[in-house]
């Protein structure tokens, strides 16, 4: 009995399901919902597109960031390297003027100043040159990367313009389809389509006052009164003609032209 009961239920369940979904597919089948549908995926398809434009200007302004600081590194290094060799150029005076005397130039305190300075100068002119090649490599990679993004959000924007065409094509075929359904349901006698009563409906009515318009006209004797009508103007015409013709004088050769009458005697009796 349950496991009845239980059945019957998931009938019920599936019947309403069925329903609903048929309803769903009808609905989602409407021109305009179809217009609608396309216009909201058109939308966001638009908002991830500037999310990912967004995206990229992030990634260009990370690019002129790293420019600017691997233009930045290259000028530290470039006076790094003219500290350097002033450094070395102020040791070669002190030989120069010691005469190569290698005791006499390293007591120098001068000596001792340029050593740590140069030493100093190449220990920080090779972390400046590590940092700047490291820059180098990551502006490489970032330009490789902008290039690739640029490229696909022409792509995506491309084919967002080929949404927009497709949304009137879908549109279109749908309609069309729909007005064909219609007409061949119609044929075959399975059509739901209001407009067809309509027109049906519209063409017995007109035919309907027609038909009364006709009947009235003949009650009311207009017929018999427009062939009247009729007769008289055709009578006022040839009148017309006759005198017409009596004034250039064609009735007299009519006249002649027909044939003399013959005189009926009256036998005698």
């Amino acid at each position: 009995m349950f496991n009845a009961i239980g059945r019957f239920f998931r009938a019920i369940k599936y019947l309403f399901t069925g329903k609903i979904d048929a309803a769903a597919d009808a609905l989602s089948a409407n021109p305009t919902v179809i217009s609608a549908n396309y216009d909201r995926i058109i939308q966001e398809k638009k908002n991830r597109l500037n999310q990912y434009k967004d995206a990229i200007s992030a990634m260009i302004a990370q690019e002129e960031a790293k420019k600017a600081k691997l233009t930045s590194l290259t000028e530290e290094i470039q006076k790094l390297e003219k500290l350097k060799s002033g450094a070395a150029a102020r040791a070669k005076q002190l030989v120069d003027k010691y005469n190569g005397d290698s005791v006499a130039i390293k007591n120098d305190p001068e000596y001792a100043k340029c050593q740590a300075a140069f030493k100093d100068f190449s220990s920080t002119l090779a972390e400046k040159q590590q940092r700047a090649n490291e820059i180098d490599e990551d502006l490489k990679q970032l330009v490789q990367n902008v290039t690739g993004h640029k490229n696909q959000i022409q792509s995506l924007m491309r084919e967002l313009d080929k949404i927009k065409e497709e949304k009137h094509d879908a549109v279109a075929d749908v309609l069309s389809a729909t007005e064909e359904k219609q007409i061949a349901d119609m044929v075959n006698g399975i059509s739901n389509d209001k407009t067809s009563e309509e027109l049906q409906r519209l063409r017995d009515m007109r035919q309907k006052a027609s038909a009364n318009a006709r009947i009235s006209r003949e009650l009311a004797g207009m017929d018999s009164k427009r062939a009247e009508s009729e007769f008289l103007e055709y009578a006022q015409k040839s009148a017309a003609d006759d005198e017409f013709d009596a004034l250039i004088g064609l009735s007299q050769e009519k006249k002649s032209s027909e044939p003399p009458a013959h005189d009926t005697k009256i036998p005698e009796a």
